[in-house]
């Protein structure tokens, strides 16, 4: 069985979401591993009987709508107002992540199923395992355990989830379970070749404006082992392009060969965002993010801060950063 624990409980659950209203909810700014996770485990329970809608903050990406097939998202206000619905959050490291109307009508969700370090475990029940490469794998290896029903398109779905998380199977979760459950999922129907074009190969002529101005940003820090991008405020009605040209953008500045941590941010009027990415897990990034709020794995987090600006907060940012890279290479005392 590949989660053998995180099968066993889900079977538990299952009745209580059989033939029931289940809200499938993800978190803002929603990826490959949120959208496939709703779509895969929305599909599944429909087809156990249960009714079931998607609840996202923020529309479906453009490059991942070929995934939602006649499924149904809205918006957290949108939902339905009868109070018979179930709330399972999906790949959602903290209840805030999926917005303040989501948290208001889920106070305390019937489940939680992630991969994040940084999820403390906020539902009724919850179903966490760090050392899975996503979300997607999780619920792939539990549906599999459990021999529930998995058709072609929810493959596809688990298939993308898998395939963004990992970073196209090169990231360090990347393990021989990820490998066996992608090679599963392929002989039911996911294609590969169709994932990677939609979520790859579909760039919009905003995006690659909005990357030469986030490449023309870049800025080597500490000696090179830092690499930090900027978006301004107002960048994207002057490239054409949107949030969602952002995914992926960091990945630049962690490439550059003897940078240790990327660093992306994002101004925003009266706000900023950042995303960390490091090469080695050792460097905890979740851990640099937490101290703004934020949270996500060893190698990838993000944070959001309001009420600062790009000059109050990247110094503090890199001060953070700085210390977590001295602590993490200096050498140990001698006894």
């Amino acid at each position: 069985m590949y989660f053998p624990q995180l099968t066993a409980a889900f079977q538990q659950l299952l009745p209580s979401l059989l033939r029931r209203r289940v809200a499938v909810v993800g978190h803002a700014r929603p990826d490959g591993d949120c959208i496939g996770s709703q779509v895969a485990l929305a599909r599944t329970l429909r087809a156990l009987g249960s009714e079931v809608i998607c609840v996202n903050l923020d529309v479906v990406p453009r490059r991942l709508q070929f995934l939602v097939d006649d499924l149904t998202f809205v918006k957290p206000d949108a939902l339905p107002a009868t109070e018979d619905w179930l709330g399972v959050y999906v790949d959602c490291a903290d209840q805030p992540r999926a917005g303040e109307k989501a948290l208001v009508r889920f106070p305390r969700p019937l489940a939680n199923i992630d991969h994040h370090l940084s999820n403390n475990g906020y539902a009724q029940q919850n179903f966490i395992d760090v050392e899975a490469a996503a979300t997607c794998e999780i619920l792939a290896g539990i549906f599999f355990d459990a021999k529930l029903p998995v058709d072609r398109v929810s493959a596809q779905a688990l298939f993308a989830g898998i395939m963004t998380d990992t970073g196209q199977f090169r990231f360090n979760s990347t393990t021989r379970r990820t490998f066996m459950l992608a090679a599963e999922l392929v002989g039911l129907g996911a294609h590969p070749a169709d994932v990677g074009g939609e979520i790859y190969e579909r760039e919009s002529e905003g995006k690659l404006q909005l990357l030469q101005r986030f490449l023309a940003s870049l800025k080597l820090e500490f000696g090179g082992r830092i690499c930090v991008g900027i978006l301004p405020s107002g960048i994207f009605e002057e490239t054409g392009s949107s949030v969602e040209d952002t995914e992926g953008l960091v990945d630049y500045a962690r490439a550059i060969d003897g940078v240790d941590i990327g660093v992306l941010i994002e101004e925003r009027p009266g706000a900023i965002k950042a995303s960390l990415r490091c090469k080695e897990p050792r460097f905890r990034v979740d851990q640099v993010a937490a101290q703004f709020g934020g949270g996500g794995h060893a190698c990838a987090a993000g944070l959001n801060v309001k009420n600062t600006t790009l000059a109050e907060f990247r110094p503090k940012l890199l001060a953070a950063i700085r210390a977590r890279l001295d602590a993490v290479l200096s050498p140990e005392p001698s006894l």
